[in-house]
């Protein structure tokens, strides 16, 4: 007994100390940043200061932010509506068909992020796979350029993270109570009735949870700006590897991180509190 707990306990000194080491120092060392002075020769001057979160609502930031909330925003809508239909079916079908379907939609974590976006040029590129059937069908009469445009940053997103949007979904359909829909029919609703009144708000924490690991990845994946969007197309992500690794402005990059972090933390308070709402009103119908 005694060994196992002290197995236990070394066991949790380990988690405790990786986090701690890699997670809470790390962060620590980018809040104290954000509040100095950028050095010219040294990146950092150990001078106080709350410009560079003033800064941040320069028109030109506030303006980059907007454009990342907009972008990681359509980009959610665009996952829900493609993954709750996808994951309504995979929780609907039959028992022994599910681990394959939830197999498929992983296989993709297999192969880094990175390099599907690399794969997705060619595909979306003047000389791609897209362009190369419509000419072949006579659809278009020359090539379409989905390159570098909100469009083509807008796939990119959608592509990388739906994934993030099924499981949750399907996670929150196929634990879903059905005698709620019998119920519903036996009263006479019909399936548009049951699915606004039974089936949206008791799978509503899957789509927020979905929503949240979407939106909150898609304003700093910066590489699929940088790879598929050019320079018009700028996340939040882009801005602060510009300032960290260009303008070597670490104070301005660590706050600007601060700020986005900031937002997600909002982002998960509001899940939080939805949840706790939904579960209220689930055990008052009870």
């Amino acid at each position: 007994m005694n060994s196992k707990l002290n197995l236990q306990n070394i066991i949790i000194a380990i988690i405790v100390g990786w986090l701690t080491l890699f997670v809470l120092l790390p962060n620590i060392m980018i809040i104290g940043t954000s509040f100095l002075t950028r050095h010219e020769s040294n990146l950092i001057e150990m001078t106080f200061t709350f410009d560079n979160y003033v800064r941040l609502f320069d028109p030109l930031y506030a303006k980059v932010l907007a454009h990342s909330f907009y972008m990681a925003g359509i980009a959610t809508i665009f996952c829900l509506l493609i993954g709750y239909p996808f994951a309504y079916i995979v929780a609907k079908m039959p028992t022994n068909w599910r681990p394959i379907m939830l197999f498929l939609i992983i296989v993709p974590f297999w192969t880094n992020s990175l390099i599907r976006i690399y794969g997705l040029k060619i595909v979306l590129g003047t000389q791609g796979i897209i362009n190369k059937a419509l000419l072949f069908l006579d659809i278009i009469d020359k090539p379409l350029r989905i390159m570098y445009s909100e469009t083509a940053v807008m796939i990119g997103l959608v592509y990388v993270l739906l994934p993030f949007m099924i499981l949750p979904l399907y996670s929150a359909i196929e634990k879903m109570d059905n005698t709620y829909l019998e119920a519903a029919r036996d009263l006479g609703a019909n399936k548009l009735q049951s699915f606004i009144r039974i089936t949206l708000p008791l799978t509503l924490p899957g789509i927020i949870a979905g929503c949240l690991l979407v939106l909150l990845p898609a304003l700093g994946m910066f590489y699929v700006s940088d790879l598929l969007g050019g320079a018009k197309n700028l996340l939040v992500g882009n801005v602060i590897k510009s300032q960290v690794l260009n303008s070597r402005d670490w104070p301005f990059g660590s706050a600007t991180s601060i700020a986005l972090t900031l937002a997600m933390a909002l982002m998960l308070y509001v899940y939080y509190r939805a949840g706790k709402m939904l579960n209220r009103n689930v055990e008052l119908q009870q």
